[in-house]
This record gives C-alpha cells, structure tokens and sequence, in this order.
C-alpha cells in the first residue's frame, strides 16, 4: 500500500469499455516525489491524502471480467488522525 497525495486530474475523452466508472488521479508518493495515475472510484480530490494499492490486488477489487487497472485508490486518509 502507497500514501500518496493527488496532484491532479487526468482526463481521458475515450477509454476502454472494460474500465469501470470512476476518475484518473495523478497522485505524488510520499516521501519519493515520484508520481503515478491511479483510479478513484471514490471521489478524491486535488490536494487530498489517499492509500493507493497497486497491481494484480488493485484490478482484483472489481468483478470479472478485472478491468486493465493497474493502481487505485482504496481510502482516504483523514487530516483529524495525523
């Protein structure tokens, strides 16, 4: 699991029937400064700290067929607990 902060919406006028409804994000990983788009299906925003899994796991969270995601965003991290 990533913390990462989201930078950044990436739009995309097509994509693949397979990919299920939910937003691309461009999140910045902590403590690295490297950056990686992954899916939201929760409705993060820009500026917010988020837990992003990646890989098979990622893909694994939707139903068969599993979707080409390759990183996504699975919780938000709460500003109140840190």
């Amino acid at each position: 699991m990533i913390r990462a902060t989201v930078v950044g919406n990436v739009w995309s006028t097509r994509r693949l029937p397979e990919v299920p409804n939910g937003a691309f994000l461009e999140v910045e990983i902590e403590g690295t400064g490297a950056r990686l788009v992954a899916f939201d299906v929760l409705g993060a925003g820009v500026g917010e700290q988020v837990l992003v899994s990646q890989g098979s796991v990622a893909a694994g969270w939707f139903p068969e067929p599993h979707p080409p995601v390759d990183a996504l965003v699975i919780g938000s991290i709460d500003p109140s607990t840190e």
